[in-house]
Parts: C-alpha cells; sequence; structure tokens
C-alpha cells in the first residue's frame, strides 16, 4: 500500500494521479510544505478513498513523472548489470567451475581466433585481439551464463567479404559500427527486428555460409596459393583452371590428417566408459570418462599444437629433404596498444573519411550488426532451457563488447556454439568464467606469439572445415516439407543468393521473400461464408475474416463480403460479419466499410456487424456510415434479424 504522504510533511498539496502500466496501479504525485515535488505508489482502487484520505479518479489523470528514479531504480539496474546478481549469489562452489569452463574456452578460442583471423584475410594477432574483451564486458553485463563472446566463423566470413581493400582498418571499423548499431538497437529496443530472420531464412544462410567457408579453406587445406575469394571464383580456380594440380603434397596430407583426426575426436566423448549414469560409475570409469571428455574438447589446440611442434622441427632441422608447410607467418607479439578505431582510411592513394567509410561498406553496417545479434541470441536459446531470454539486455551487452573490442584493433564479434557447447559440458556457473578466458588468451599474447608463426596454415584450414562442416542443415529440408512447403520457399532464396553472390545479400533476400509473404497474408485474408436458418425461418449469411482490417486487404474483404451477398445472398437476405478476428482496424479500413455499408443499402439489404471489438467499433463510427448495425451479443443479434422479418423480401423467403 501507498505511503501516506502527510506523514512524511505536515502540509502537502495533491498534483495529480497516473496510472501505471499495471491497471490497479497509481502513481501519487504530491508537493511538499517546502516546494518540493515527491511522489509514492501503490494499489488503489479507483472511486474509493484509500489510506490517503482522498477520492481517486475512475479513470487515469495523467501527472508529472518522475522517470529518472525509475531509470536508476534498484530493479532496473540489477537488470541491467546482471554481474550484480551473480556477486550477490555467488560461492566457493561456483570458483572451480568457472575456472575450468573457462580455462577449457580459452584453449579453444585460441587456435579457433588464428583460424578465423585467417578466414578473416587478417593477420593472425587480430583474431587474438579479438578474443578476450568481449570476455570480460560479457561476465559484467552478460545474462547467459553459458555464452561465450570472440570471433566467430560466420563473424569472420561476413568480414572477409567487406574489407573492400581497406585491410584490418576495415575490420575494426567494421567491429566499431557494429558495436554502434547494436547499442542503438538496444536502447531503442529493436531487438524485435530479428524476429524478421525466419527458421527457414536462418537455415538457408548458415548452410550456404558453412560451404562458403569450407569452400575459402580449401586453398590453404591444399597449399594452393591464388587471389579468389568467392564461392563460384574459388571452385572455378580448382577445376576449370586446374588449380589443384599444384597442390603441395605435405601441405594436403598434413590437411586431411588434422581432419580426420579432429573428427574422430570429436566422437571419443562419446564413448562408453562403464554405466551411462556417472553416480554408477567407479573412480577409474569416471576418470577415464573425464579424460576422454578433455581430449574431445580440446581436439582442436591439441591438433595445433601438434602441428606447430612438427613444422617447427621441419623447418629448423638441418637435414636434407625435409617437407616444407605453408606456415602462418609472423605473428605481432605483446598486448595490443589501446587506441581509438581508424576513423579515415587510404585505399589506392585515395583518403576515405568517417562517411565515406560508411558507404564503402554499404549494407554489411546493418547485416553483420544483426548477425552478430542472431548468433549471440540463437545461443541463448540453445542454453536457456525454457528460460526466457532478456533480448534487449543480450543486445547492450554485445554492443559493448563490440564497441571496446574495436579500440584494440578486434573484428566484429558474436557468441560462439561451439564454445557455448564446451562451456556448458565444462559446468559453468556464471559469466565470470569469461574472465578466465580472457585471461588465457592475454597470456598467449605476451608469452606465445612468436611460436604461432610456425603453425601450418593446413592445420587451422582443418579446424574451420571440421568446425562448419556440421552448419549445414539439409536435414531440416524434410521436417520443412511436411510442415509448410511454402516456407522452402526463402530458405532456398537465402541459400542460392549467399552462396553464388554475397552472404548479405542472401539475408537481404531470405527476408525480403518473408516480408513478402506476410504482406500478401496480410493483404489477402481467408474469409469464412456460411448460410444459416434461424428458428423462425429467416436466413442469413454469416462471413468471417480470419484477421484484422487493414489497409492492403480493405478492397479484397469488401469485394468478397458484396459477392457473398450478391450471389449466396440473393441481394437480399441479411449478412452478418462475424468480427471476432478483427482486432483492430485502420483510416483505410473505416473507409473501405463505409463504402461496403453504402452498397448494402443501396440495394436494401441488411448488413450487420458481430463481436466487434469497442475500439474498432470507434474507429468505424469516426468515418460517419450512413447506417451501422453492430451487436455486440448474440441475443442481440437474433433480435435485430427477427425485426427483419417483416422486409417483402425476406417475407417472400420465409414463405418459400
Amino acid at each position: 500500500m501507498a505511503k501516506n504522504p502527510e506523514e512524511t510533511s505536515q502540509d502537502v498539496k495533491l498534483t495529480g494521479f497516473s496510472r501505471l502500466e499495471d491497471g490497479g496501479v497509481y502513481n501519487l504525485a504530491y508537493i511538499h510544505d517546502n516546494g518540493s515535488p515527491d511522489q509514492t505508489f501503490g494499489e488503489f482502487k479507483p472511486g474509493k478513498p484509500d489510506d490517503v484520505g482522498v477520492m481517486l479518479p475512475p479513470g487515469p489523470v495523467f501527472s508529472q513523472s518522475h522517470f529518472p528514479r525509475r531509470l536508476f531504480s534498484k530493479k532496473v539496474l540489477f537488470k541491467r548489470l546482471p554481474i550484480l546478481t551473480n556477486l550477490s549469489t555467488y560461492s566457493r562452489e561456483d570458483v572451480v567451475p568457472d575456472l575450468v569452463a573457462g580455462v577449457t574456452v580459452g584453449l579453444t578460442v585460441i587456435p579457433q581466433a588464428i583460424a578465423y583471423a585467417n578466414l578473416a584475410s587478417l593477420d593472425p594477432q587480430y583474431g587474438l585481439y579479438s578474443s578476450f574483451v568481449g570476455c570480460f564486458v560479457y561476465a559484467i553485463l552478460g545474462s547467459v551464463k553459458d555464452s561465450p563472446i570472440g570471433p566467430t566463423a560466420i563473424m569472420a566470413i561476413l568480414t572477409n567479404e567487406n574489407l573492400n581493400g581497406f585491410g584490418s582498418a576495415g575490420a575494426i571499423f567494421l567491429c566499431f559500427l557494429t558495436g554502434v548499431i547494436q547499442l542503438l538497437m538496444g536502447v531503442a529496443q529493436l531487438g524485435f527486428l530479428i524476429d524478421f530472420i525466419s527458421g527457414p531464412v536462418s537455415v538457408g544462410f548458415t548452410s550456404a555460409a558453412a560451404i562458403v567457408i569450407a569452400s575459402s579453406q580449401i586453398k590453404d587445406l591444399l597449399g594452393l596459393q591464388y587471389e579468389a575469394k568467392e564461392f563460384m571464383e574459388v571452385w572455378n580456380e580448382l577445376i576449370f583452371k586446374g588449380a589443384y594440380q599444384h597442390a603441395k603434397i605435405p601441405d594436403m596430407i598434413l590437411g586431411l590428417i588434422c581432419m580426420t583426426i579432429l573428427l574422430l575426436l570429436r566422437k571419443v566423448k562419446d564413448l562408453p566408459v562403464g554405466p551411462k549414469d556417472s553416480k554408477d560409475r567407479n573412480k577409474l570409469q569416471n576418470f577415464a570418462a573425464q579424460s576422454l571428455w578433455l581430449l574431445s574438447t580440446a581436439r582442436n589446440i591439441i591438433v595445433v599444437v601438434c602441428c606447430g611442434i612438427v613444422a617447427y622441427w621441419f623447418e629448423t632441422s638441418k637435414a636434407s629433404g625435409m617437407p616444407k608447410f605453408r606456415l602462418s607467418g609472423n605473428v605481432t607479439s605483446g598486448l595490443p596498444v589501446l587506441h581509438l578505431p581508424p576513423f579515415e582510411a587510404q585505399k589506392n592513394g585515395t583518403r576515405y573519411d568517417f562517411l565515406s567509410l560508411c558507404s564503402e561498406m554499404g549494407s554489411a553496417i546493418i547485416i553483420l550488426p544483426l548477425l552478430s545479434i542472431l548468433e549471440d541470441i540463437s545461443l541463448a536459446k540453445v542454453f536457456s532451457h525454457g528460460k526466457s531470454i532478456d533480448a534487449t539486455q543480450e543486445i547492450i551487452a554485445l554492443g559493448v563488447c563490440n564497441f571496446l573490442s574495436s579500440f584494440v584493433g578486434s573484428m566484429p564479434v558474436s557468441g560462439a556454439l561451439s564454445r557455448g557447447a564446451v562451456n556448458h559440458a565444462s559446468g559453468v556457473r556464471t559469466t565470470f568464467a569469461g574472465v578466465y578466458t580472457g585471461i588465457i588468451v592475454l597470456l598467449s599474447l605476451h608469452f606465445f606469439t612468436p611460436y604461432f608463426k610456425f603453425i601450418p596454415k593446413a592445420s587451422l584450414a582443418a579446424v574451420i572445415i571440421a568446425a562448419v562442416v556440421f552448419m549445414v542443415e539439409f536435414h531440416v529440408i524434410k521436417p520443412i516439407w511436411k510442415t509448410k512447403k511454402i516456407d522452402l520457399i526463402p530458405a532456398v532464396a537465402t541459400f542460392l543468393t549467399c552462396l553464388f553472390y554475397r552472404l548479405e545479400m542472401g539475408i537481404l533476400v531470405g527476408i525480403g521473400t518473408n516480408v513478402l509473404f506476410l504482406l500478401y497474408a496480410s493483404a489477402r485474408p481467408s474469409v469464412q461464408v456460411e448460410k444459416h436458418k434461424s428458428e423462425w425461418g429467416i436466413e442469413y449469411l454469416i462471413i468471417t475474416p480470419d484477421r484484422s482490417l487493414v489497409f492492403p486487404s480493405v478492397e479484397y474483404v469488401r469485394s468478397l463480403v458484396s459477392k457473398a451477398g450478391v450471389k449466396q445472398g440473393s441481394s437480399s437476405i441479411p449478412v452478418v460479419i462475424d468480427s471476432r478476428h478483427v482486432h483492430g482496424a485502420d483510416f483505410t479500413a473505416a473507409k473501405g466499410v463505409k463504402s461496403l455499408i453504402d452498397d448494402f443499402n443501396r440495394r436494401n439489404q441488411p448488413l450487420l456487424f458481430y463481436n466487434l471489438k469497442p475500439s474498432v467499433v470507434n474507429i468505424f463510427k469516426a468515418v460517419e456510415p450512413v447506417s451501422f448495425i453492430h451487436c455486440s451479443t448474440e441475443r442481440e443479434l437474433y433480435d435485430t434479424l427477427r425485426s427483419y422479418a417483416n422486409l417483402p423480401a425476406l417475407r417472400q423467403s420465409i414463405s418459400n
């Protein structure tokens, strides 16, 4: 119950009441005797005395609101800074699981980051620069414990497609813009835009992206050198121009061996060790099962480190005839320098300012933020276990991650599903695990970068291909076909556009196709027509639209109702429009209804509206139709129909 202002001040002046979001909750505003405004909240019953001894009005009376006070309330603070909730409940039991998960993900992200930098056509260190700031920021702002923020295959290939010759400066600039756009979307609560990327479109995009990514790595897997990057260009170079004939045998053998080992180690964790329930296993069986799981989880770092050792041995060996691999090359050692993102860049001797850079990036400045959010939200849903996801908080957290990462030379980042699975399987408890992951990456940058140059490119290509091959989702074609065949159209359109043109254009084509379907459904609603006969013998038509009336559908519905009234209603019997599904209408719909009423009046045929919402009634009345008859109850409808029984045309139909 609300606090009595008279207990706070001996002389207060009530300034008004305002209804809050919950129907029975009111905001009581008043002024103290010293002139300072104040307010209190409580549950009041309109029109009845409450504990402050005043009579509240029956409806909302708007008064001055104190938004800053609500904005910085404890509830909002804990909602927008999830770390406060984690700190309040953190215990000793959470430390070890978070440490294990953080270190495991750290060992996973290092080889992936180097590989994704290569995928984005960047030097290896930029992958590592992209792998630690997001971990620290998300530990503070993130709301999903399993989500590890960092470079991903999709973000890397999209970055590669949109560098436009600006190199690392273009990637960092894209990261900055991605963060800014995501922050704006989060503050404006525009997360609903992700809903326009339907499941079939997402499937088509990820499947095509996986094939494009794998195709881009064949060059390194076979030790080839060519400039082609696009899917068609790559296969044209490989097959029709005969590039495969120049494959380096050592790289090809190493790449195929690495892929085989990675795919086998992926399944090692599924090997049965004793009883399925871990509680029924003995210590040796538990140790064996955990060892297999660790071997499977750390497969990327194991393969890359082993290949690096072999390559180092071959490179430094004085023996003749030792095979040579194509290596990653020199990696800038040490931690990145904190600096502003490049707001100017040069290409081919031409200087581009901020606006020119934005223009050069084109649709990427919208598509990358959206797909980054889509990746992260999809990951959050996978591990939410049915709990609701605060999409706005996730968008804000991801925006801050990208924004701040751009100050250390990062490419765009997002939540990585593969590392999220590692996090989850490691028993992560809170987002603090990201702190340990970030520390592991920083240690690798500080101490191990001189050795990264010995990592063969074939091993990194194998890591990427082995990761993305499972992103191809052809298995969903069958269930889509069984449920709604038309959904295959946006899926196929997205897939083909991504594969043969550009990834970001594929997403736009998919979204556009879905929007066209939605507009068509809105413009062509289903209308059911039934003929009924009352107990007293009068016939009438009931016409039921299946959705609200909006401007694209007005003429279509008007035409159907008019035709039904003439053909099935013989231009005489009453027509009842059952509006149970009409939850809203607009001005164009109201004008269309007015014209429809005029059509029926000209041929003296009764037209009634039934089950109309009060708000829709007001909209229709606002255009002042000649004769607008609406019935709220079934009894009222029958009484109105009975009143038409004396019309000559209806008397004739009853007698027949």
